[in-house]
């Protein structure tokens, strides 16, 4: 019956994002139980991920870790510095959308990208050696932009919280591939749908773990609410339009749609862990709606994503 719920599940998927997005929204009474588990059911979720993928389909970093790097370098270190220098100019470096933009940029691809790109048809495998490799360099990448943002004065504990989470990564995604060879080896298509439907499911638990914050804010004030929101759609969807334009007609070509995820949909929770809670007090809103053009991504933008490809 269990493996029944979860084809199901697979076979609705951006339903149940939606669902997962609205629950968070008007049941914030979950915050409170969800927020413990948080970090339990991220691994949970990258666990059942790299179970579904297989460590076959993921191999290949090493052989991979020239582009792999150049993008990390371009996306997580020459992007933000390079906001950073045109807000400098503009005057507005010292601003929260400023603020907001920088860290975003400076992030690494969130765990739940090789989902994402389930959701869209595109290469998992591929996925997470863009999410394995970001979030290992991520400790590097992230001190020039730290150092140079006038809004923080120091990087903190941020190599910890890096390392931690990139083990927390790398343990996850082990045990997925040891399950995956011990009771999977050659699943079939039932098998298959039921690892995405589990999946999918701890998405959508996350989610409204991720989405309850924004419930009083809403109430609050939601014209800003609104602002935040229109910032986020607009940095995600400019990011990931803007990586498949420059990608797809390129020898890239085939890892475009992987790069496009990992550019327009980062892991900007890892600052909550790495930074001071004053200095992010003023951009906790849009972290909160940061999530909505992410889980909406499977749903809004599948067509974005053939039209560019197919074109290449």
């Amino acid at each position: 019956m269990m493996g029944g719920l979860l084809r199901l599940l697979s076979r609705h998927a951006r339903l149940c994002l939606i669902i997962g997005l609205a629950a968070g929204l008007l049941f914030p009474t979950f915050k409170t139980w969800l927020a413990l588990w948080l970090p339990v059911m991220v691994a949970a979720l990258l666990t059942v991920t790299a179970l579904r993928i297989g460590h076959k389909a993921a191999r290949g970093a090493a052989r991979d870790l020239r582009w792999g790097l150049g993008a990390v370098a371009v996306l997580q270190l020459a992007l933000p510095l390079a906001f950073l220098g045109l807000l400098h100019a503009l005057g507005l470096a010292n601003t929260p959308v400023a603020l907001a933009l920088v860290l975003v940029t400076a992030a690494p691809a969130i765990s739940g990208s090789t989902n994402l790109a389930l959701l869209l048809g595109l290469d998992a495998g591929r996925m997470m050696q863009v999410i394995v490799l970001g979030t290992a360099t991520f400790p590097l990448t992230v001190l020039p932009v730290l150092f140079l943002s006038p809004q923080i004065d120091t990087p903190s504990d941020i190599l910890t919280s890096a390392a931690l989470v990139l083990l927390v990564i790398l343990g996850a995604t082990a045990l997925g591939f040891f399950l995956r060879a011990v009771f999977y080896p050659n699943p079939s298509t039932a098998q298959i749908q039921t690892l995405d439907g589990a999946s999918v499911l701890a998405f959508c638990v996350i989610v409204v773990a991720l989405m309850a914050p924004l419930n009083a804010a809403l109430r609050a004030a939601p014209g800003q609410v609104a602002l935040w929101a229109l910032l986020a759609f607009a940095i995600s969807y400019g990011l990931q339009a803007a990586t498949l334009l420059a990608l797809r007609k390129t020898s890239l070509h085939a890892v475009a749609g992987p790069l496009a995820i990992g550019a327009g949909n980062r892991n900007i929770a890892l600052f909550r862990v790495a930074l001071p809670p004053d200095v992010l007090a003023p951009i906790l809103i849009f972290i909160g709606c940061w999530q909505l053009p992410m889980y909406l991504t499977p749903i809004l933008l599948p067509q974005l994503y053939r039209k560019a490809l197919s074109d290449g």
